[in-house]
């Protein structure tokens, strides 16, 4: 039987096929009992830090939600409310809170910010976001793609747009791992880091998965099960950087042609926030300073029944709380 009892859950690349599909199970198994109003406090007493560099709408909600079901009490702390790194080392924060708590969660910058307070930490520690990684959100994906096409084996996923960071690395690890097939889908400069693609070229082999990487969107996604894609443009960088995305990765747009391209079968996913109306401040700033009505996904395509970004955004918290209840209960 598979136990990950006291384990960290960095990034997919620690993980095995096996262990993967464990934990989606465990999610399913969750979600279940949840809908159906059955408790499962299976972490009863025990208490978790989250620790948020970059804050979160759907990522702190789903561990807050996921920790209280699980029976747990959880401390939330922002930007603001930890020394992490400024006054107080990564280690020393590790060390701390470890004496305090069961779990710890972070969220922020660099991959090797995680890695090191998972190294000096006594408690199984999670991760919610890196610059280069985010797992969570690949275990949500993959839980919706279960529910919605049947399986994950052989299903052909086309991510759209910049794929150098977290989400692109990320699920093409991911689809590495379960045998699926992968489609990057940029201009080259776009494509993922090359190490990162032998690594998972070398997964590949051994899963059957089949991993792709384009510059011709209608080649890309005939015949795709999931069109996936991510904003264009991180939060915070200068006027600059989204005049080049915007003008590079405008023609790699989610829209109802690209859709039809695919195939009635496909479905769309995002992992959220999405720019596709000017119903927040940035999306109206960015759209009219540059005249588009969307970024990298249309309102069209958001709101289409193709569309199951809610499913995925919901499963953030059944997944979480199965990584959650894995490593602290076993």
């Amino acid at each position: 039987m598979t136990s990950l009892k006291n384990k960290d859950f960095l990034k997919l690349l620690d993980f095995t096929p096996e262990e993967i599909a464990y934990l989606l199970e465990l999610a399913a198994e969750l979600k279940a009992k949840k809908k159906a109003g059955i408790p499962h406090a299976l972490c009863q007493g025990k208490s978790i830090a989250l620790i948020f560099e970059k804050t979160s709408t759907r990522t702190r909600c789903a561990f807050e939600v996921a920790g209280h079901d699980l029976g747990m009490g959880v401390t939330y702390l922002d930007p603001s409310g930890s020394q992490i790194g400024k006054k107080e080392s990564i280690a020393d924060t590790a060390r701390v809170l470890s004496r305090m708590f069961d779990g710890i969660e972070y969220r922020g910058f660099g991959q090797s910010i995680v890695e090191e307070l998972a190294r000096y930490a006594d408690v199984p520690v999670w991760n919610g976001l890196t610059n280069e990684f985010h797992p969570t959100q690949i275990l949500a994906d993959f839980l919706t793609i279960q529910e919605h096409c049947g399986g994950l084996k052989g299903k052909k996923l086309v991510y759209m747009g910049d794929a150098r960071y977290n989400m692109g690395n990320s699920l093409m690890v991911g689809c590495a791992k379960m045998g699926m097939h992968f489609v990057a889908c940029a201009p080259e400069k776009y494509f993922p880091d090359p190490a990162l693609i032998g690594q998972c070229q070398a997964i590949a082999a051994q899963t059957g998965a089949t991993l792709e990487f384009l510059t011709e969107p209608a080649a890309a996604v005939k015949n795709a099960d999931v069109i996936y894609t991510d904003v264009w443009v991180s939060m915070g960088e200068p006027m600059e950087v989204w005049q080049e995305r915007i003008h590079d990765l405008a023609p790699y747009q989610v829209n109802a042609q690209l859709m039809a391209q695919a195939g009635p079968q496909a479905v769309f996913m995002h992992c959220l926030p999405a720019f596709h109306d000017h119903k927040t401040t940035i999306g109206k700033e960015m759209g009219e300073a540059f005249g588009r009505d969307a970024m990298e996904v249309t309102d069209e395509v958001f709101e289409s029944p193709q569309s199951i970004v809610f499913d995925e955004a919901e499963n953030r918290m059944h997944t979480i709380k199965a990584v959650m209840a894995a490593t602290l209960a076993g």
